[in-house]
């Protein structure tokens, strides 16, 4: 008896040749980097323009970054004094100022390309906060926020407030007149906190206003606290956007179980690397031809030049808006001994505070009244959603309001209106132009709806009448196409929820009756009003005619007439 053993050696891989291909190797085998690699190349993107509003903002981030850290080599983050005794600007010459509004002049004049880099800097940040407000705009009205997305959406408003934080941190750091003002502002602010506020007002400031530690706490906060959190944030933002499925429009093929669009290599990639230098050349070429925050035409910080046309950055018009609309008469109250100063801590604290409060919670106050715990990937159109879009755009309308009311200054003197009347108009339109809004919005929103479920009944209007040989006149219209039926009809109306009897089967009433009524009630608000979509069996009623149906796109009408002609649609 003999036996045969036969050795089957499995063919080992074949050893890369290049430089790029052995590192990669090296890598992968001390990391399982490639398993990685491999699951984000496969990961599909859908390809629509409004997702570059989330790559044109972490593009900026970058932008923001890379300038910032130029700058950082150069600006001396000190309030003490000194003399300035640089050639320009010439009306600069010898002024006594800080040494950090001085550091920003010689940045601006003497360093090469520090003035383009300074430019550059703030553009990339009106920008960056451009493009996150209005991608959460798209992210609310298209409802990207539902499960499972209501962290990521969470992290989002922290990455917009934060972004705030960092433009107000970093436009205060040249101590001229116009941080100076804004810096007297949020003591102002700060101090109308009640019972704390004077305490946290000489925390942040070191002793009173504006003490000596001021810029170098907030170059710290600027150049190290807040792009770190921001970094962290973007860092868990993009994780969780590659974590779950990417959302996408709306149409044919499209499911909360699948993803249509083109796959993260090479394609996306490719597309993002594109983006990246339209986004970076763009933000350069402003920054080369569009002046912006020339402190020396307004100075070294002095408390007493005060003059229209100080205005913040775009994004925190809203918050100047709203203190120079609150009324000052009567508004400030002094209860046991502390004063209550209203005419700050509303327009200041408690207004922004109930903005930021609604972005926070709505995604799961609408969550509780729709009564729907399914994972959606499928983005809404915003027609469909008519309370969730009048909402939207009643906070944008709102938003803007404030913002006018912040140039209330520079509307006068540039339309020679009284200020007084034109604050009295906008004290009136933050109270009526939301709900107004909201009315209008919600109503387009209904009949948009209407008007898509009668395109499904009955196509669209060709222009042909036709008449029959009986004399009977028709209106032919032409039907849809799958893509555009599948569009139309293909979203859900919730219903407003129903709740159980205020008593059980023994007459005792049943515990929490009070709070289902009350949440009954706001999802009426949200649902009462609401347009069903087409159903199977009324598209085939609709698109029964009877010896109509024999009509045929090819078949010459045997009259046709012109418009005014009676008619019946088809």
């Amino acid at each position: 008896m003999s036996t045969a053993t036969h050795d089957t050696q499995r063919e080992a891989p074949a050893k890369p040749t290049t430089t790029v291909g052995k590192a990669a190797d090296y890598l992968d085998q001390r990391t399982s980097i490639g398993v990685a690699v491999k699951e984000f190349a496969r990961k599909v993107f859908p390809d629509h323009w409004s997702f570059m509003l989330g790559e044109i903002a972490l593009f900026s981030f970058v932008v923001l970054i890379a300038s910032g850290f130029f700058l950082t080599m150069f600006f001396e983050p000190s309030m003490a004094l000194t003399r300035y005794e640089g050639e320009h600007p010439a009306s600069m010459h010898g002024e006594l100022m800080s040494v950090a509004f001085a550091s920003t002049l010689d940045m601006s004049f003497e360093v090469r390309g520090g003035l383009l880099m300074r430019q550059i800097h703030h553009w990339s940040a009106l920008i960056f906060m451009a493009s996150i407000v209005v991608h959460m705009m798209r992210v609310f009205f298209t409802g990207a926020f539902r499960k499972p997305r209501e962290i990521n959406w969470v992290v989002g408003l922290l990455l917009m407030i934060l972004g705030l934080a960092a433009g107000f941190t970093g436009y205060s750091l040249p101590d001229d007149v116009l941080s100076g003002n804004g810096l007297r502002i949020t003591d102002g602010v700060v101090k109308s906190i009640p019972l704390v506020g004077s305490f946290l007002s000489y925390l942040i400031f070191g002793g009173e206003f504006p003490g000596h530690h001021i810029v170098p706490r907030l170059f710290t906060l600027h150049i190290f606290v807040i792009p770190g959190i921001l970094l962290a944030l973007i860092a868990l933002h993009l994780f969780l956007m590659v974590l779950q499925k990417h959302t996408q429009f709306p149409g044919g093929g499209r499911t909360d179980k699948n993803v249509v669009g083109y796959p993260a290599l090479p394609v996306y990639v490719g597309k993002m690397t594109g983006n990246f230098f339209i986004v970076a050349g763009v933000l350069t070429l402003m920054g080369a031809t569009m002046a912006i925050n020339n402190v020396w035409n307004y100075g070294p910080y002095d408390p007493s030049p005060v003059s229209a046309g100080a205005q913040p950055d775009w994004y925190m018009l809203f918050l100047e808006g709203s203190l120079r609309l609150m009324p000052g008469q009567g508004t400030e109250w002094v209860i046991g001994g502390f004063t209550l100063p209203l005419n700050v801590l509303v327009p200041a604290v408690v207004v922004p505070g109930i903005l930021f409060t609604f972005l926070f919670v709505y995604p799961f106050v609408e969550a509780k009244v729709t009564g729907d715990d399914r994972e959606h990937h499928v983005l809404d159109r915003p027609r469909n959603r008519p309370a969730r879009t009048g909402l939207g755009v009643a906070f944008l309308t709102a938003f803007i309001i404030l913002a006018l009311a912040g140039s209330n200054d520079l509307i006068a003197t540039h339309f020679a209106m009284s200020i007084n009347a034109i604050t009295w108009v906008f004290r009136v339109l933050f109270f009526v132009g939301p709900v107004f809004a909201y009315y209008v919005t919600r109503r387009i929103c209904l009949g948009l709806q209407r008007k898509d479920r009668e395109l499904v009944l009955h196509g669209h209007e060709s222009g042909r009448i036709v008449r029959f040989a009986n004399g009977e006149y028709i209106e032919v219209h032409t039907p849809l196409d799958e893509q555009e039926r599948w569009l139309r009809v293909n979203y859900d109306a919730p219903a407003p929820l129903t709740i159980e009897p205020k008593t059980d089967a023994r007459g005792v009433k049943r515990k929490g009756y009070a709070s289902d009524k009350r949440w009954q009630g706001l999802s009426r608000f949200f649902y009462e009003d609401r347009v069903e979509p087409v159903t199977p069996a009324e598209l085939e009623a609709a698109h029964s005619h009877g010896e109509h149906d024999e009509l045929g796109e090819s078949e010459r009408p045997s009259v046709e007439a012109g418009a005014g002609s009676s008619s019946r649609e088809h």
